[in-house]
């Protein structure tokens, strides 16, 4: 069996957080691309044009294994190169990362409102994951889930890559229990506590995910804490992790969670309000670590502000 070439270290640093983008140079079986330049431009030049395309080469932007190409160089598929994006300059979200537990495999952190977990869209060096690799030095650090934008809480991160796949496994497989909080009015016909089961469909581009009629994919159990002032404080169980699960089911149950933006209604376009956040929170992490097999629970530190 032949084995697959190893590829090559980034000859390129990770800059802001944010590692440099690969590319594989593809087969040209046309002739095309006579030199490396040739292929950039019609990679790029659509996107950013010609003329920064060979600005960046007469920068040094572009860098393959024996340092920055000038372009004119004979096109040859599979020379890899590195290069770094720019990013339009970001909102920062004025609120810190804080760090539950830490050690030579995984770091835990609370992740405030408004702050992306890792590189998506428009949210790319303002994300938890540009951070706490820019703040604590660990340039290997890679998220094992994903928690929403909008939602604060609890997020794991592994140090080493190699362990990486043993922590995503845990939550792929549902063996992570994850219990939430949230603020949202108070409705006293509500029976409660309820287990909400339904299918949700959410599509690329779309803000809001919909329920539709069909076999159930999502599954999660609605208790009431408390109540106060026309607002109740819920615990919430997710047993299953479709996008938006818990605020459509929040909604679907006549108790939007308070300063949503998208359910019931989206909101309109516009800056953040970083005094409104949505009142939903991580709050527990519990699991048997796959690598020492102990078990493990973590809690957030943070607090809603939804309900005095």
């Amino acid at each position: 069996m032949r084995r697959r070439a190893r590829t090559p270290a980034a000859p390129l640093p990770q800059r802001d957080g944010i590692d440099p983008v690969r590319l594989k140079l593809p087969a040209d079986p046309d002739g095309a691309w006579p030199t490396v330049r040739d292929h950039l431009l019609a990679r790029f030049a659509g996107a950013i044009g010609a003329g920064r395309v060979d600005a960046m080469l007469a920068g040094g932007r572009f860098v393959g294994t024996d340092g920055p190409v000038a372009g004119g160089e004979p096109y040859r598929a599979g020379t890899y190169l590195w290069f770094h994006r720019d990013f339009p300059p970001e909102p920062p979200v004025p609120f810190g990362i804080g760090i539950v537990h830490r050690d030579e495999r995984i770091l835990v952190v609370d992740k405030p409102h408004f702050l992306a977990t890792m590189p998506r869209g428009s949210h790319v060096t303002e994300t938890a994951l540009a951070r706490l690799r820019r703040d604590l030095g660990l340039e290997r650090l890679q998220p094992a889930h994903r928690l929403d934008r909008l939602t604060a809480g609890l997020v794991l991160f592994v140090v080493r890559p190699e362990d990486r796949g043993a922590y995503q496994t845990l939550f792929r497989d549902r063996q992570v229990r994850k219990e939430y909080e949230a603020v949202a009015p108070y409705d006293p016909a509500l029976r409660l506590p309820v287990t909400v089961r339904s299918r949700i469909v959410k599509e690329r581009g779309v803000l809001a995910a919909r329920e539709e009629p069909g076999e159930p994919n999502s599954e999660s159990r609605i208790e009431l804490i408390e109540h106060a002032g026309g607002l109740g404080r819920y615990r919430l169980l997710p047993a299953t992790g479709r996008t938006h699960q818990l605020r459509v089911h929040m909604n679907r149950l006549g108790v939007p969670i308070l300063n949503d933006p998208i359910y019931p209604v989206v909101a309109p376009e516009g800056p953040e309000d970083f005094t409104r956040p949505l009142q939903l929170l991580a709050r527990t992490l519990e699991f048997t670590d796959p690598l020492s097999g102990s078990p493990v629970r973590f809690e957030s530190r943070l607090r809603l502000s939804g309900l005095g």
